[in-house]
C-alpha cells in the first residue's frame, strides 16, 4: 500500500458514516475517495475500484456482503457494524478484514481494566446502554467484554441491554466481592470518540498478520 491511503466509506450518509468521512478528510495521509450509501445514490461497487480501504458502518444485513465484496476484490475493510459472524470472512480473498466492537480508545481500556479486575473479584455483570436506533442487542462491545471476562475467569457474565433516546454508547462492568463492589464505566458522549480508533485501524489493516482480526486491543497492545 502506498504512503497515501485511499479510503471509501460504506454507509456514508449515516451519522457514524458521515463522521468517519470528516475524520478521514482531516487525517494526514488519508484521502477520501468515495461515499457509498443508497441515500446518496452510490453503491459499494462504484467506489470499490478507487479504494485501498473501505470503512463500513452500515447494517448487520448488508455489512457481511460488503466485507466479502471488499476482501474478494483485494481491498482491505475496517468494519464498525456488529450483529453478524465476522469469522465468515476468513479465507474469502486477498483483502484483509478488521472488526472492532468499539473504536473508542477509552472503551478498550475499560474492557482491559475490567478483565484484570474480574480475576480478583467474585462475580461480574455487564450493563450496556445505547441509543434507541441501535439494531442489535446485546452490543458487540458487551459480547466482546463477556468473551474477555470468560477467558480470564472461566465464567461468562450476564449482559443487560438498555436502549433509550438520548444515549450514544455507554457500558459499565459491575464487579462484586465480599462487602465491596467495583464499577468500571465508559461513556461515549459524541461519535468523535470513535474516530481515533477508526483512523488507527485504517492505517494498520493492511499490515495485519491474520484476517479477520477482532478488537482494537489487537492494535493498541500488539507486541
Amino acid at each position: 500500500m502506498s504512503s497515501e491511503i485511499r479510503v471509501a466509506v460504506a454507509g456514508a450518509a449515516g451519522r457514524m458514516g458521515a463522521t468517519v468521512c470528516e475524520a478521514v478528510e482531516q487525517a494526514e495521509g488519508l484521502v477520501l475517495t468515495g461515499r457509498a450509501d443508497p441515500a446518496l445514490g452510490t453503491s459499494l461497487e462504484e467506489v470499490l475500484p478507487g479504494a485501498d480501504v473501505v470503512v463500513d458502518f452500515t447494517r448487520p444485513d448488508t455489512a457481511l456482503g460488503n466485507a466479502i465484496a471488499c476482501v474478494e476484490a483485494g481491498v482491505h475493510v475496517v468494519i464498525g457494524t456488529s450483529g453478524f459472524d465476522v469469522d465468515q470472512l476468513a479465507g474469502r480473498g486477498p483483502g484483509k478484514a478488521f472488526f472492532a466492537p468499539n473504536f473508542a480508545i477509552g472503551a478498550v481500556l475499560m474492557m482491559r481494566l475490567a478483565t484484570e479486575a474480574a480475576r480478583h473479584m467474585q462475580r461480574a455483570e455487564i450493563i450496556e446502554l445505547h441509543h434507541d436506533k441501535k439494531l442489535d442487542a446485546p452490543s458487540g462491545t458487551g459480547k466482546h467484554t463477556a468473551d474477555l471476562l470468560e477467558a480470564a475467569t472461566g465464567t461468562r457474565p450476564p449482559i443487560h441491554s438498555v436502549r433509550l433516546p438520548g444515549l450514544v454508547a455507554h457500558q459499565e462492568v459491575l464487579l462484586g466481592g465480599r462487602g465491596e463492589t467495583l464499577t468500571i464505566r465508559h461513556d461515549s458522549i459524541d461519535r468523535w470518540s470513535f474516530m481515533d480508533g477508526v483512523v488507527l485501524a485504517v492505517r494498520r489493516v493492511g499490515d495485519l498478520p491474520s484476517s479477520p482480526t477482532i478488537g482494537l486491543d489487537a492494535l493498541l497492545f500488539a507486541d
